[in-house]
């Protein structure tokens, strides 16, 4: 059965490449990717707002998949996963326990991004024996300054990238200067790199509940960080007009013994515009 782990080259660690799964798990049929050695603990990918599969930028991923059995997967009502995507954050990490469970596995590192942070907080908040290490980037606490309003910026900058016929996330995730331009652009150029077996985009509907589900978790009361004991690696840019650089901070301080890297001039997608050098430090931290 496990042939494939005693053949050298016979994993893909090109995250353009991975090959489509799924699995059945409380009623939902489950979208994933999985890529990289097979073997040890995995790391899972818990992607942000509005995205799917498509949205991991290769040159994060595909680094960690050197060494590591990466999955990156669909939550409950996103991308090709069934069922409708729940209205609180909580409720969003009930599934991928559910899906990471469904998989076999009792023990997982967890790589996050903006909302995929808060699911990954939530769910080691309830879960922490699942939990061995924890990535947080571009994200904030339960109950965290001005979360609640992500949807308005949200919108505006939805409303500015079709007035220009560009994506949102060169307006979301990057400073438009001179530096954050060309980094938008070759982000966007990025995860188009996969040209078949591409996922579904998410519905309208599912992504108006995603950020009524940031809103609640915003306007919730902030849950006890300092019971994370796991490592925790916390990345943002310096200039995040999405989830304020001063929520990684914030988490900084109320996660003991936390790692806290700041890029300068970059925003919401400081982790991109700076792969160069985070990839290795994500995939030093994951390693030690």
């Amino acid at each position: 059965m496990n042939t494939s782990r005693h053949v050298h080259d016979s994993f893909t660690t090109a995250y353009k490449d991975a090959r489509g799964r799924t699995v059945d798990a409380g009623g939902v049929t489950y979208a994933y990717r999985e890529l990289g050695p097979k073997g040890g603990i995995p790391v899972v990918f818990f992607v942000h707002l509005a995205a799917t599969l498509d949205n991991w930028d290769p040159r994060i991923i595909d680094p960690i998949a050197k060494g590591r059995h990466v999955i990156a997967f669909d939550n409950r009502g996103v991308g090709a996963s069934t069922g409708r995507v729940p209205d609180s954050v909580e409720a969003m990490a009930d599934d991928a326990y559910t899906f990471i469970t469904a998989l076999g596995f009792d023990k997982v590192d967890i790589f996050s991004f903006s909302l995929g942070g808060m699911i990954a907080q939530a769910l080691v908040v309830k879960h922490p024996e699942l939990v061995r290490k924890l990535v947080l980037t571009g994200t904030g606490p339960r109950g965290g300054k001005d979360i609640d309003k992500v949807a308005s910026t949200t919108y505006w900058d939805i409303l500015r990238a079709t007035l220009t016929r560009s994506d949102p996330k060169e307006f979301l995730f990057f400073n438009r200067n001179a530096t954050g331009k060309p980094a938008a652009r070759a982000f966007v150029d990025r995860l188009e790199e996969r040209t078949s077996d591409r996922d579904l985009q998410i519905k309208t509907r599912a992504f108006q509940t995603q950020l009524k589900a940031i809103k609640k978790w915003g306007r919730s009361a902030p849950d006890d960080l300092s019971k994370i004991t796991q490592p925790t690696l916390i990345a943002n840019g310096d200039n995040d007009r999405m989830v304020p650089s001063i929520l990684s901070e914030d988490l900084h301080r109320r996660i003991k013994n936390s790692r806290l890297i700041i890029y300068p001039d970059s925003g919401h997608g400081g982790i991109f515009q700076y792969h160069e050098t985070f990839a290795p430090a994500a995939v030093e931290f994951l390693a030690r």
